[in-house]
Order: C-alpha cells, then sequence, then structure tokens
C-alpha cells in the first residue's frame, strides 16, 4: 500500500493567505512523506524545494518530487492523509469566513480540489484521510521508535485546539491517556515569554541556546507564578502573568547587546520548562510502569530538556521524534493511517533521515556546476572525503554536500557546513563567513560512532545519530574542542555510522587520522535568509554570497573564481514565487513620496528598494540577463551590488543563462 503524507497549508507559494484565519501560526512547516507497506521511501519538506522557510504553503513541490522521484502518479496512490483532523479543519474553513461554493464546502472538497488543480487528477474523495494533530505527532515518535511499548508525549503550540497529549503505545495501537489543552500550551507559553528578549516564533532555539549563561535563581520567583503544577502530573500556564516581567526588564528590540539580564530570564525560562514537562512525566512513569518514552512535537526539538529527561534515569529508552516539528506530521499522518489499514505490519525503527532529493549523478553534478564558471572553479576529487578532511584540518570551512538530502531540520551529513571543531575562535569565525548570528549559539559536533563515548557522555544510549540530545563533553575533552563545547560543557551531538553515511563517515575518519580527533563541527549549510540547500544550485548559491573557502559537491572540489561586479551582469534575475513586488504612494511629512518594496506571501515582511531595482525586477521574467534589463543605466554598479545583497536575502534569484558553460 502506497500512502502520502502531508502538512502545510492550503495556499500556492504564490498567494497570501485572505482571512488571518489561514496564517504562520496556524500552518507551518510544510512537508511531503512518501510511505510503501510502512516505510519511507521519500521524504522533504516545503522549504527545501520553494526555499521559503518554515512554509506555511500547501507543500505542492514536495508532493511531486516523491511521486515523480519514483515514477509516481497520484492515482498509484492509495491514501492521502492530512496533518489536522477533518471536523477541526471544516471548522477553521467556515472561521475564515471564505466565499466556499456549493463544489467546495468542506476540507475534504478543498484537498480534492487543490491536489485535483495541482496534479492534473480528479482525485477521489474516498482516498484522503485527516489525522488528528497529536495522534500524527504521537505516531510519528512511537511507530518510528521500534519499541514494543511506550509512554508516548508530544507537545508544542497548538494543533485541533489542543498543545499536546500522552498516551501508551503498544505494538499498532496508540492509547490515549491525556490531552492537554491549548490554554496550557508550553509552546505558546515559551514563544510568548521570548518576546521580551526580542525573539519570536521559531527563535525558541536561540532562547535555549541563551539560557546557559544565565543564572536561573534570579527569575525563578516571577517564573515560577506563571504556573501552578496540579495533581496527577498537570500544570495550569497562567499566561496573564508572563507581563509581571515588565516588573523586572524592558522588553528587548531585537538586535539590541544581550544583557545578563536576557541571560537570566533565559535561564529561568528553561529550567521552568523543564521543572513542567519533568512533572508530568514523573507521574506518568509511575502510574503506567513504562520503561521507554517516546516524544515528538515542537517543544520536543528543545535539546537541551530531551538530555535532562535522558538523563534523569526515569526512563530506560528515550526516542525523540528528530522531525518533532510539524514536517514530522507528515509522516505521522501516513504512519497512523498505515497502521489502521495494515495493523499486522509495523513499519520499521527510523535509523537515518536521508530521504530527500539526491544530489544528482556525478556528470548532473558537473553540468550543474560548470554552469556558474564565470564565478568558479571545478576539479574532480578522486577521494572527496579525504580532501574534505584535508582542508578542514588545514583551517578552511567548507560546504559539504552528497547524496539524499536529510529530512527535518537538522544537516546530519548531507547538506553540511563542516570545520575543525578544537579552535574556540572557530564559531566567531563561522558566524561571521556564513551565519550571521548570535555569538552565543553554540555549533554541533558530529563524531564516528565508534569514537563516540569516548569523546561524550550519552547517558546509556549507543548511538545519536539525529542531533536532538544536548550531552557532556567529557572534562578532559572540553578545552580541546572549543569550538563545539558550550559554556556548560554540553554539545548537541550526531553520532555517523559507516553504513547509513559512509562519505560523512570517512571524512570524520580522515580528519581523525589527520589530527587525532574524529570529531567535526557540523552547522547546516544555508546563511541566515535561506532553509538548508537541497540542490546544486543552491550550494553554489550559499557559497558564492557567504565567505566560505571551498564546496565539495559530489566528486568535485569548487572554488570561487575572481569576478568583477560588472560579471553578475550575465546572470538572469527571477522573483521566487513566495515574493512581490509593491509599489505604493503615500503622503510624508515632506509630501507626496513613492515607496518601493518587496515582499513576502508568508508574512507580508517588506523589504525597501530602490526605484532603479524594482523597475529591473518589473521586467524580469526569468530569461533576460541582467545586462539586457539594465541596458546603458548610468547606476549599473549600484544596481547590481543592490540586487546581489537582496540576492544574499534570498529575496531575488540569480542563475546562469540557458546554455552558459553547458548550462540547460
Amino acid at each position: 500500500m502506497r500512502i502520502l503524507g502531508i502538512s502545510g497549508g492550503y495556499e500556492p507559494d504564490h498567494q497570501g493567505y485572505p482571512r488571518p484565519a489561514f496564517n504562520a501560526i496556524s500552518a507551518h512547516d510544510g512537508a511531503a512523506v512518501l510511505l510503501e507497506d510502512g516505510e519511507v521511501v521519500a521524504a522533504i519538506e516545503q522549504e527545501r524545494l520553494s526555499r521559503l522557510k518554515h512554509s506555511n504553503k500547501a507543500p505542492f513541490q514536495a508532493v511531486r518530487y516523491c511521486l515523480e522521484g519514483h515514477g509516481l502518479r497520484i492515482d498509484d496512490i492509495d491514501r492521502v492523509c492530512f496533518y489536522i483532523s477533518e471536523a477541526w479543519c471544516n471548522d477553521q474553513l467556515r472561521r475564515g469566513f471564505l466565499p466556499l461554493g456549493p463544489e467546495v464546502r468542506t476540507a475534504r472538497d478543498v484537498m480534492r480540489r487543490l491536489l485535483g488543480a495541482e496534479l492534473g487528477v480528479d482525485l477521489d474523495p474516498e482516498r484522503i484521510r485527516f489525522v488528528k494533530h497529536h495522534t500524527a505527532h504521537a505516531a510519528s515518535a512511537f511507530f518510528g521508535s521500534g519499541y514494543d511499548e511506550s509512554l508516548v508525549l508530544t507537545l508544542d503550540g497548538c494543533g485541533d485546539g489542543e498543545s499536546g497529549s500522552l498516551s501508551i503505545g503498544s505494538g499498532g495501537e496508540l492509547e490515549p491517556l491525556r490531552d492537554i489543552p491549548e490554554r496550557d500550551s508550553l509552546g505558546m507559553f515559551y514563544v510568548q515569554t521570548i518576546r521580551f528578549l526580542g525573539y519570536g516564533m521559531f527563535d525558541e532555539y536561540k532562547v535555549m541556546g541563551l539560557a546557559p549563561y544565565g543564572d536561573p535563581s534570579r527569575y525563578r520567583a516571577p517564573f515560577q507564578a506563571m504556573y501552578t503544577l496540579l495533581p496527577e502530573g498537570g500544570w495550569a500556564v497562567h499566561f496573564d502573568r508572563i507581563f509581571g516581567l515588565y516588573d523586572v526588564l524592558s522588553p528587548r528590540a531585537p538586535g539590541e547587546p544581550i544583557t545578563q539580564v536576557h541571560k537570566d530570564v533565559a535561564a529561568a525560562l528553561q529550567e521552568a520548562l523543564e521543572t513542567i514537562v519533568l512533572h508530568c512525566l514523573r507521574y506518568f512513569r509511575r502510574e503506567t510502569g513504562q520503561e521507554s518514552l517516546c516524544f515528538a512535537g515542537g517543544v520536543a526539538h528543545n535539546c537541551t530538556m530531551n538530555g535532562k529527561i535522558l538523563r534523569s534515569g526515569l526512563f530506560e529508552r528515550v526516542f525523540v521524534q528528530p522531525a518533532a516539528h510539524d514536517a514530522g506530521c507528515a509522516l505521522g499522518a501516513a504512519l497512523a493511517v498505515h497502521m489502521r489499514e495494515a495493523p499486522g505490519r509495523r513499519p520499521p525503527a527510523i535509523e537515518h533521515l536521508y530521504w530527500g532529493r539526491p544530489i544528482g549523478a556525478r556528470d548532473e553534478v558537473r553540468r550543474a556546476l560548470e554552469a556558474w564558471g564565470d564565478f568558479v572553479t571545478v576539479e574532480e576529487l578522486a577521494d572527496a572525503p579525504r580532501t574534505a578532511a584535508e582542508l578542514i584540518a588545514g583551517g578552511s570551512v567548507i560546504g559539504w554536500a552528497q547524496g539524499r538530502s536529510e529530512f527535518g531540520p537538522r544537516a546530519l551529513g548531507n547538506r553540511s557546513i563542516v570545520a575543525d571543531p578544537r579552535p574556540a575562535k572557530n564559531k566567531d569565525l563561522i558566524n561571521a563567513m556564513v551565519k550571521k548570528r548570535e555569538e552565543f549559539r553554540p555549533f554541533a559536533p558530529s563524531v564516528i560512532e565508534e569514537a563516540a563515548h569516548e569523546v561524550f557522555d550519552l547517558g546509556g544510549a549507543e548511538a545519536m545519530p539525529f542531533m536532538i540530545f544536548t550531552v557532556p563533553v567529557h572534562e578532559d575533552k572540553r578545552a580541546l574542542l572549543g569550538a563545539i563545547t558550550h559554556v556548560n560543557g554540553t554539545a548537541r551531538v550526531q553520532t555517523v555510522s559507516r553504513r547509513h553515511n559512509e562519505r560523512f563517515w570517512r571524512l570524520i575518519r580522515a580528519f581523525g587520522d589527520l589530527t587525532g580527533v574524529p570529531v567535526v563541527l557540523n552547522t547546516s549549510f544555508n546563511n541566515n535568509a535561506e532553509p538548508i540547500v537541497d540542490s546544486v544550485d543552491d550550494c553554489v548559491t550559499c557559497f558564492l554570497t557567504t565567505r566560505l573557502d571551498g564546496l565539495v559537491v559530489g566528486d568535485y572540489l569548487v572554488r570561487k573564481r575572481p569576478a568583477p561586479l560588472s560579471a553578475h551582469a550575465a546572470l538572469v534575475p527571477a522573483l521566487p514565487a513566495f515574493v512581490k513586488l509593491r509599489s505604493l504612494r503615500g503622503r510624508t511629512p515632506g509630501g507626496y513620496a513613492l515607496e518601493h518594496a518587496i515582499v513576502t506571501t508568508y508574512s507580508e515582511a517588506t523589504t525597501p528598494v530602490s526605484p532603479g531595482v524594482f523597475e529591473v525586477l518589473s521586467r524580469a521574467d526569468g530569461q533576460q540577463r541582467l545586462g539586457d534589463l539594465l541596458g546603458a543605466a548610468a547606476d549599473r554598479e549600484s544596481l547590481i551590488a543592490e540586487l546581489l545583497d537582496l540576492w544574499s536575502q534570498r529575496l531575488v534569484r540569480l542563475s546562469p543563462a540557458a546554455g552558459a558553460n553547458g548550462a540547460a
């Protein structure tokens, strides 16, 4: 049986949501997952293909990849599963006051119409299934764990009017124990609180990284007032009391300096979250007798808390779904339906996440790289892992792209930036070169599986392949591994198996042979404005718009070729599907003025542009070269420079012209 699971929104990339009921909060992290007889054969997030971070759009490109990558049509799919209950979806349609016609009155009608229009097939509505949001999260964790029995916890912001659930997984069943109402959402508690620190939705991991720099005791009392621990593992969140933080600090504006007060608030928030979750788990561990835990939902991406759960001794085994966010619900919805339809065929345990798009065959990779020949040199390598290891041992920071891309938010060795984990200065170096992120945020290590226990305290686990737990670095290794050891002596580790990723394993092993340290610094291959790279063109774009020293794609080493600003006139500009040009005339203190901007359909975020760039982009059609669009403009070079800045922000796309250096 073939099952397609999907998560995300209803609208295509080029449209913004027409009503407040449909926005980034109610739909994000769109994805598609294809199962064949319970096994994952393809899975990819929409953002990897559309290049829109945390895409809240319909995952059409992800669906197409899952189907076309395996020679399938939607007619070949037995069930199409959505990650929210049908009743909730129907209610949201009505709450959105959408103009529903007689043929589109329910969520099932919407799904049928959207997929039918996109894929050119009239989808049988009986093949559509809806799965309750937290059931999808729970299924993604338990059915992916390989455990026979387990306590299953899910926690996030909200979904289907709930913010979490507890259940018992046994065989092919999930037995509900408790639903956690939205009013006690720990995900929203965290998000609402970090607004005082100048952060918002999708920034939770930044505050988690800030917390170890603070002292939780300084603000423990105000945070304890924000929640009540209830009998039987319950809790209540008092959202109105969050505003009591005004008594201890003024909200920080984004970009303002981080002070010790901010660090202490972050520490107190992290402690509060851990206190509540461990209170819940202690009760249900005692009452159910379950020795294993499975965990999913956006809150399960809090790696620091996961590490504390692991080391608490409450459970003998802990499995945290590595795609714990809503993209993982596409997997969970598909797994839940699979178990209903084929209860005797339990899916295998998740051992790796290399389910995405392949980087390409050798000749395909070379052609794609040579299309950028005005800007890069391309050298074929006899031993790519060894060359990469030599480069980083020599102090280089490089991009590394191999095989199929990873599903989920972590770069696990197929779309990674890698560097020497030893010099502490590499943290600042990589931030300056690529990430442009806060200096307090740690970088993660990848270590070959065989050496992991020599460097890290894995808390009894044999392996940690998904970078989902923060664990202690052995004290005698902390000074040595200055670039990946956080201020509290921990690291968010990935153990690398030769069986599942031989090329990355060989890179780390070769680095160990050269340096005596079988560990590399591994961070996601992207800049701060984009999702993780997926294709060869994504890799080259990131390489050219950052200060990376080199790039290894497949069997090729790519280096930058010196090129004047004017060389970019040969590239072809285009607008991503998720941005629009907007021209507004309005009154200002100096009189009426015309303003030009690029606006995203995700959140209406606006970036001003000059009249000259606005004119160029207004005429860009994805075919004409930039030089032709610029013509004889007197400010030609300044316009190119402005467009390159927009390119680095991923608000415009620049690509080689068809036929350039062999480009298709």
